[in-house]
């Protein structure tokens, strides 16, 4: 059985090599399986392409991909879907925090019995920051009510999948990619093993909280509860307002002396016209995201190819 390794790759010149060599130790000598890694240098600023060539020099199994632009670890790991050939494919950071030695459990998981098409490494301890952790905890919790995905799976950046998972994947034509999401919606055979997490061997995060938010912000590209919910904040909304005016029409029945003032008018006109900019922001988001795939705007762009026969696919950078 072959193994597709994807690893999408920014400013990791330090760390890429010893992840590629350490994943070449651990499958090399496995019986029953054959490894090829695909790299993706997402427009790095420092030296990771150079480091990625002497790889592919050194492992004609690796192939190595140069983005012409920064298109986002999501959009990475789309372009490397479309150079894999494994029947199994694995998705693994680039900074060594999940290491190559917990690949097996999740091949293990995704192979016993019947089997799962999906199986993603739920960390023991998160070895990240107190900020990265809380935004973590907070997105998944929010993503579980706003999105349609399995319960009870911790989803994350190391994953094991099937090949056909990944071809149904390769068809997404948005401009947002969320790869856990596009997982979601292809299948509900998933599941999760627990994993060690080790604390990042060089350098900090590359996700700053701009970043961050503009990820989870992508799942607008495969939900519609957000406009589902302005519809029913409107009519509550206008509810409120109906109850309202009658109350304050009987008081002032009962009461001909009592007076209407006007900070609690522009109270409401505050909110109302707060909570209208929100809904009709909403609406803008989905309607740019519908001008933007219309528009065909790439998820990548490839610059360089290196090991790939210069024959392989590459659908969303036209």
């Amino acid at each position: 059985m072959k193994l597709s390794i994807v690893v999408p790759c920014y400013n990791s010149e330090h760390t890429i090599g010893k992840l590629v060599d350490l994943c070449m130790q651990e499958f090399n000598n496995k019986d029953g399986w054959e490894l090829e890694m695909v790299l993706v240098n997402d427009f790095s600023r420092d030296g990771t392409f150079n480091t990625i060539r002497g790889i592919c020099e050194k492992y004609p199994n690796v192939k190595g991909i140069n983005l012409a632009k920064n298109f986002g670890q999501h959009g990475a790991l789309m372009c490397a879907f479309q150079y894999v050939t494994g029947d199994v494919v694995c998705g693994i950071d680039d900074d060594l925090q999940s290491h190559p030695a917990q690949i097996h459990q999740l091949l293990d998981k995704l192979l016993e019995g019947d089997g799962y098409d999906v199986v993603f490494g739920k960390y023991r301890k998160r070895q990240f920051g107190w900020f990265k952790n809380l935004t973590g905890k907070i997105s998944q919790w929010l993503l579980f009510r706003l999105t349609d995905r399995p319960k009870g799976v911790e989803m994350s950046a190391f994953w094991a999948a099937r090949r056909y998972v990944i071809d149904e994947v390769r068809k997404y034509r948005g401009t947002d990619a969320f790869i856990q999401l596009l997982f979601a919606r292809t299948t509900r055979r998933m599941a999760d093993v627990e994993v060690d997490h080790y604390a990042r061997e060089v350098g900090s995060s590359n996700y700053t909280f701009r970043k961050e938010m503009k990820l989870f912000m992508t799942f607008m590209s495969f939900s519609v509860i957000p406009l589902h919910l302005a519809t029913w904040l409107g009519a509550l909304f206008s509810v409120t307002g109906f109850v309202w005016a009658i109350v304050i029409l009987v008081q002032k029945l009962m009461n001909q002396d009592l007076q209407i003032g006007w900070p609690s008018l522009m109270v409401v006109i505050l909110i109302t016209g707060g909570f209208l900019f929100l809904m009709l922001g909403i609406i803008g988001s989905y309607i740019g995201k519908i001008i933007m795939t219309e528009n065909h705007s790439p998820l990548y762009v490839v610059r360089d190819e290196l090991n790939t026969g210069g024959a392989q696919k590459r659908e969303r950078q036209t």
